[in-house]
This record gives structure tokens, C-alpha cells and sequence, in this order.
């Protein structure tokens, strides 16, 4: 598989685990840069389905043993795990149960000393309206004092072509449904966060969201979900004109942090996942740049953090290159910026005690 002269590619490159594993294993492992430095990944997932493969805590020690200080994780929500019985809203309740009994696993420290999954963002269904109160409060119930917030995945295009990457059908504009904000509004009063997960052409919902509800934290998932693929492939330089000031005026809402990452997806169109060899670090930090540097720029440190987002950036490159890529990225900055971006900010936003 090869990508096009401007690295970018046109279709859906997506390995199962066992051509991913052989893919990954074509480039030799890198050493991990600034071993030392403490990390906080605020955003991975757990799943065990027939078409996802499996990622538990076994495949994520494996990731993390690369030679990153990893010194903790946050579980984001991937519909794994649903009740089977009871009424249907309830359902996301198993997920979290079922993260905690890892996170549980992990505190025994029989695993290592990486406290996987310190903290849990699980999903509910915000157009339940004020009835959604009370799936949080079974979720924060069988949290284990884990359970921080949640997602409500609200990505949607109008392209048939990338309705294939969302995770949910939902309709346009569903953040400025009334029924969606009024379950929106049970999150701050429980003390919860919400995670923003959407397309880059829907960030102005994203603002007015933000807006609205200026007492509740909110997290932008995955540098705002810029897309390089399907009627947008081609048109990168364009796309990142609108995002950018999109994502200046995002952070002039100070209830707004952003983490940086997610950029591995093949959604975003390169043609990382597209080539023989996995690209080095040094590749990816210089595809990477032009999403990364500007979030920072606009929300500074204290409100942006990195994130691995695997297993799905898996399929652009391994673990510890990724973080690699973080690392070239950040060279210049200072080891208090350094400490913001890696672990203080995350330790902030899903009160993680810090490293």
C-alpha cells in the first residue's frame, strides 16, 4: 500500500491485529526519548470484539513497556462491555464496572507501578435529557471513585464516505438540541466532565456548547477531529486556515481543555498506515506539527495534554514512537511546559494525583 505524492491517502487502511503486529514489528523499536520525563495518558480505550481484536491490560502493558515513564492512564469510553439485561439506558453502566475491575487489578500493583486507568470516562445518553441522572449516578456508583466524566460522541458529516469512521448515527447539530442540554446540565451539579468529540466542520457547535454551560469542564477529544479523507482529501492546508481560527476562538472559553493527539487515525488522512515500513518518529512529528503547535499556542500549556489515543493511532505506529513524536515536537519547550503537557494538565482535568 502506498500513498500519494502529498502524504495523504484516499482510503480506508485499517490492519487487524495480527497484520498490525507484523506491520509495527518491520521498523526496529526506537529508544524512548526523555525516559525520565513522568507521562499521564489521558485517553485510551479497552475492547475485546471480533471486529476490533483485543486490547486489554495485557496489549496496553505491553505498549507502554516501551521505556515512556507512564505513571498513569485514563479509560475513555468505546462502548466495551454493555449490560446485556436491563432497560437499554443502562447499558454503559458495564463499561465502567468492567474498567474498574482493571483499574483495580492495576492499584494491587502485581502489574507494575503505571496506575492504569486512575481515572474512567464512561457514555451516557445525554438526550435521556434530565433523566440521564440517573445512569450517572449508578456509573459513578460502581466507579470505584474512579468515574470522571463522560463522552457522548456527537460526529457526524453530511459525506457518506466518512460516516464510516464515526462510532454513533446521530443527527447534525445534536449538542444544540434542548433535550441534549438538558441532560448536558445534570453533568457539572455531579461534579463530571464532558468529552467533545466531533468532525472539524462542527467545532462552532462545539463553542456554542462550551459557551452555554460555561461551569462544566470540557475536553476536545483528538485536536477537534480534523479530517483528511473522502471530499476533504486534498484540501489539508485549506481545512487547517478554517480550523485554526475555529480553534483560537474555542479557547477563549476558559471551561475548554484540548488534548493533543488522535492525529494517528486514519481519518485524518495521511498515508502513515499506508506504507510498507511504519514511519519514524521523526516522520510523524513532522506530519503532526501542524495540528499540535497551534492548540498549544492558543489554549497554552495549562489547558492542553498529549495523548496516545490507542489502540485506533496504532494503526499510524507503535507506542513508543508515538510518544517520541510528542517529545520532538515539544524540544524546545521548558521542563515546566513540559510537565503541563505530559502529566500536570491531565492531572488537573481527571484530579489524578500527580507524579
Amino acid at each position: 500500500m502506498t500513498g500519494d505524492a502529498k502524504g495523504e491517502y484516499r482510503g480506508l487502511a485499517y490492519r487487524n491485529d495480527a497484520e498490525l503486529k507484523a506491520w509495527l514489528l518491520k521498523r526496529p523499536s526506537e529508544p524512548a526519548l526523555e525516559p525520565e520525563l513522568p507521562i499521564i495518558d489521558p485517553h485510551h480505550h479497552f475492547w475485546d470484539t471480533p471486529h476490533r481484536g483485543r486490547y486489554l491490560l495485557p496489549e496496553l502493558l505491553a505498549d507502554i513497556g516501551g521505556g515512556h515513564n507512564i505513571v498513569a492512564t485514563v479509560f475513555l469510553e468505546c462502548r466495551s462491555m454493555y449490560k446485556k439485561d436491563g432497560p437499554p439506558e443502562m447499558a454503559p453502566v458495564g463499561e465502567v464496572e468492567f474498567v474498574n475491575g482493571i483499574a483495580a487489578m492495576s492499584a494491587s500493583g502485581h502489574y507494575g507501578p503505571c496506575r492504569v486507568a486512575e481515572a474512567i470516562v464512561g457514555h451516557a445518553d445525554l438526550t435521556l435529557g434530565a433523566r440521564v441522572r440517573q445512569v450517572l449516578e449508578a456509573e459513578i456508583r460502581v466507579g470505584g471513585g474512579r468515574f470522571r466524566g463522560i463522552r457522548h460522541g456527537v460526529s457526524w458529516d453530511e459525506h457518506e464516505e466518512i460516516q464510516k469512521f464515526a462510532t454513533r448515527v446521530v443527527p447534525p447539530h445534536l449538542v444544540r438540541d434542548p433535550k441534549f442540554r438538558e441532560g448536558f446540565a445534570q453533568l457539572a451539579p455531579l461534579g463530571l466532565s464532558f468529552e467533545s468529540w466531533q468532525y472539524h466542520p462542527q467545532l462552532p457547535d462545539a463553542i456554542d456548547l462550551a459557551r452555554a454551560f460555561p461551569d462544566t469542564t470540557i475536553i476536545l477529544n483528538h485536536v477537534g477531529g480534523v479530517l483528511g479523507v473522502g471530499p476533504y482529501h486534498g484540501h489539508r492546508q485549506e481545512i487547517l486556515a478554517s480550523w485554526r481560527r475555529d480553534i483560537a476562538e474555542l479557547a477563549k472559553c476558559p471551561n475548554v481543555n484540548v488534548k493533543l493527539g488522535g492525529v494517528g487515525m486514519t481519518s485524518f488522512g495521511f498515508d502513515f498506515p499506508e506504507r510498507d515500513v511504519p514511519p519514524s518518529s521523526e516522520e510523524l512529528a513532522t506530519g503532526w506539527r501542524q495540528y499540535i503547535e497551534p492548540c498549544i499556542e492558543a489554549f497554552g500549556v495549562d489547558r492542553c495534554m498529549f495523548e496516545s489515543n490507542f489502540p485506533p493511532d496504532k494503526q499510524s505506529c507503535a507506542y513508543t514512537e508515538l510518544w517520541n513524536a510528542f517529545k520532538r515536537i515539544t524540544l524546545g519547550a521548558s521542563a515546566a511546559e513540559k510537565r503541563a503537557l505530559y502529566s500536570g494538565t491531565a492531572a488537573r482535568v481527571y484530579r489524578i494525583t500527580a507524579p
